[in-house]
């Protein structure tokens, strides 16, 4: 089956795929996005990812590229045009096409909406989470405002890549103080000796994870507190156990960080509990 887009109102052959040289995500990184999961034929917490988008657009003044209902739908149908039931469907809306110019263009301009799916087989990141993943650290070098998700991720990508160099799967940003902020595509969790979840407030200073979010609704069901406030990394290295979130990764141990083991290295029974419960809290939207 071949893969399919959707590109500014056309479902079209994704190897056949394009946007216009003046579009302002090319031109500026103009825009944002949203990465959902699928899993099990469902669209995993839809709601609040296009919650969150509608915050993203506030905050940079773009409109809605249709509306909310009928975007809903076109995520759906990506999705299913693309027969993924477990994997990730991603949109990106930009403020459009326009002369290259740094004021915003006539408000006549359309927004411009992409969506894509792909298929990933969940054993892989079963797998992982066996074994647990490593993350190193690196200096905060992001705009102030990571609360919005916006394309503009290169300072994300170096990190990245930084990490993949070290034989790691993430790379967690630390401020000037010494303090966690969050991951480069991650949000960033240790728990306590006495088990209390840890993770920074999602202020100006982190993006506001739905995968997050939904976490913390799974630890109010099953009794756990959460503390939201900064940890440095000599905390996150001693404690019992670590973790990130993400639509990707959904609850990933970490057993290592910057090289030294968190607590035996191996992952933690509270991290795989919350990963084994979590679809029991998520919303699933039908994909088809």
């Amino acid at each position: 089956m071949p893969r399919i887009a959707y590109v500014n109102g056309r479902y079209v052959r994704h190897a056949e795929a394009a946007v216009h040289v003046e579009d302002r995500g090319y031109q500026f990184a103009d825009g944002v996005y949203e990465v959902c999961e699928v899993a099990r034929g469902y669209i995993i917490d839809m709601t609040r990812h296009l919650d969150r988008l509608g915050r993203s657009l506030r905050e940079l003044e773009i409109r809605w590229p249709m509306h909310r209902d009928a975007l809903e739908f076109v995520l759906r149908e990506v999705v299913r045009r693309n027969g993924v039931t477990d994997g990730l469907v991603y949109l990106q809306v930009t403020r459009g096409v326009a002369p290259r110019d740094h004021f915003f263009p006539s408000s006549e301009t359309k927004p411009a909406l992409v969506i894509t799916a792909k298929q990933l087989d969940p054993r892989n990141a079963a797998r992982r989470a066996e074994t647990g993943v490593k993350v190193i650290t690196v200096p905060e070098n992001r705009w102030d405002r990571v609360d919005i998700k916006t394309v503009g991720l290169l300072p994300n990508v170096l990190a990245k890549q930084k990490a993949r160099e070290a034989g790691a799967a993430e790379a967690w940003f630390v401020d000037g103080d010494g303090l966690v902020k969050e991951g480069a595509s991650t949000n960033a969790w240790i728990v306590t000796a006495d088990g209390k979840l840890v993770t920074r407030p999602a202020d100006f200073g982190i993006l506001r994870g739905v995968t997050r979010a939904t976490v913390m609704e799974l630890a109010a069901n099953m009794g756990l507190e959460v503390e939201e406030r900064a940890f440095s990394v000599e905390e996150a290295q001693s404690a019992r156990e670590a973790f990130i979130t993400a639509a990707s990764t959904v609850v990933m141990p970490v057993v290592d960080i910057d090289g030294r083991p968190v607590a035996n290295g191996h992952p933690g029974s509270l991290t795989l509990s919350l990963r084994q419960s979590f679809f029991d809290v998520a919303e699933k939207s039908p994909a088809c």
